[in-house]
């Protein structure tokens, strides 16, 4: 595997990896690869298997906490939460939409005394209506509390101060007791800046979902080691969702500091789909347990999934060559559909995709009452292909059944479903399917996709 290094102001470079044979890292049985709609529907159950903290349904967040040693026994408690900013509500002040929510938690020794607590009140503010609606990870919160080792009760709430909705998880944790010559589990980072001693303030910003976007070029975990006496080593281990070990090398430590800090970055282009465990020293409960999916947004981890899952998206000569991919070539494949559909390269979502699983999501929840998951009738079709209509008229039922109508004006379409037997299945009448194609066929060439 080719060597990268991220190089940042107190940081020491490192060298890795070298692929080889190794053990298994733990004894969790691997997770399935598939999951499809469910997946893209209810991420928070995947993030759960990762021991993520996952709010509420009313207010969804996926929370990490990570450890750092501090001073004397005691660590910092480092409390990473991604958020979405379509879950919050916004109002105009200026030339901004802005939200505003509340995060509160809170720290009990499991065996009684005394709790820990912060409160922070926030502020989203974005620029434009359409960023209020993103559904990628477009808000990240941190707080740090310093705690005794120990098992602690922890909880965690998410209010939108607006709308008054509110999110919540708890959790039960062990802080590690860091002693010298020990090293901290690693932690994907989207930007770091490394201490040398543990009186200075963490410099990092964590990812805390842990998710890694399949074919992506790199990744970066950060880690420290505390008082080494020497010039140390200790192994670093990739193990892939199969149990299969996906990369491995050795961490070298200078020694004779309070702390040693390292940012390490992989090529993360050829890991497999699925969960990744990166373990670090020789106990398994020094590891990260994190996800290769399709995007930090979507978690799906099965290729052929993907692929289904897209069936409604714009048809283009990069689509039609996912379809028809070969195991070596996904990888690469995947990353020239998304440059080649992307309809912002400026920034790192691609909004297309982005609109387009929002939609997969809405359908599948409205229509849910045909034989079929929501997404696959045919409503939930053309809501995906076209979104939202401008206007819906349901006609009263009639002998021959009922009948949906929805118009499209600026499209200059209308479109009618047919319910023939009276059982609530609507199906797109077959001039109303034709008319569809061809304006799919229109939007297709308008945007040379």
């Amino acid at each position: 595997m080719p060597r990268s290094l991220l190089r940042l102001p107190g940081l020491l470079p490192l060298l890795l990896f070298a692929c080889g044979p190794w053990g298994r890292v733990g004894e969790e049985p691997a997770p399935s690869r598939s999951g499809g709609v469910t997946q893209v529907l209810d991420p928070g159950s995947t993030y759960r298997r990762l021991g993520r903290l996952v709010g509420s349904a009313e207010l969804p967040f996926v929370g990490d906490i990570a450890f750092y040693r501090s001073g004397g026994d005691s660590a910092v408690a480092l409390l990473s939460v991604s958020l979405q900013t379509r879950h919050f509500a916004f109002q105009k002040d200026g030339e901004f939409f802005v939200a505003r929510y509340r995060a509160i938690w809170n720290a009990t020794p499991a065996a009684g005394g005394p709790p820990r607590s912060s409160s922070q009140e926030q502020v989203v503010r974005v620029n434009s209506f359409a960023e209020t609606q993103r559904s990628d990870e477009s808000v990240l919160y941190q707080d740090g509390l310093v705690l005794s080792p120990g098992e602690w009760k922890v909880s965690l709430q998410i209010a939108d101060e607006l709308r008054g909705r509110k999110g919540g998880a708890q959790a039960q944790v062990r802080v590690p007791a860091f002693v010298d010559g020990s090293v901290s589990a690693p932690r994907l980072v989207y930007q770091a800046r490394g201490r040398g001693a543990r009186s200075e303030a963490l410099g990092v910003v964590v990812n805390p979902r842990g998710s890694i976007p399949y074919g992506s070029d790199s990744l970066t975990l950060y880690l420290e080691g505390y008082a080494m006496p020497g010039p140390t080593t200790v192994p670093l281990v990739l193990v892939g969702p199969d149990g299969e070990v996906v990369g491995q090398d050795s961490i070298r430590f200078e020694g004779n500091r309070d702390v040693e800090s390292l940012a390490i970055r992989l090529r993360a282009d050829s890991l497999p789909l699925g969960e990744l465990r990166v373990a670090v020293g020789r106990q398994p409960a020094d590891s990260l347990r994190a996800v290769v999916s399709f995007s930090a947004g979507w978690v799906v981890t099965n290729y052929e999934d993907m692929v289904s899952l897209l069936r409604y998206y714009q048809p283009s000569p990069a689509l039609d060559s996912l379809r028809k991919a070969p195991q070596e070539e996904r990888s690469r494949r995947w990353q020239a559909f998304w440059r080649a559909t992307d309809p912002n390269p400026g920034t790192s979502a691609h909004e297309g995709l982005e609109q387009y699983f929002t939609r997969v999501t809405v359908a599948n929840l409205r229509f849910r009452d045909e034989s079929v998951e929501g997404w696959r009738t045919d409503r939930g079709e053309v809501l995906i292909r076209l979104g939202e209509p401008d206007e819906i008229f349901d006609a009263s039922p009639q002998s021959e059944g009922r009948v949906i109508r929805w118009n499209y004006i600026q499209l200059r379409l209308t479109i009618y479903f047919h319910d023939p037997t009276g059982f609530g299945r609507f199906d797109l009448t077959p001039s109303s399917r034709s008319e569809l194609e061809q304006v799919i066929a229109r939007l297709s060439r308008q945007t040379g996709f």
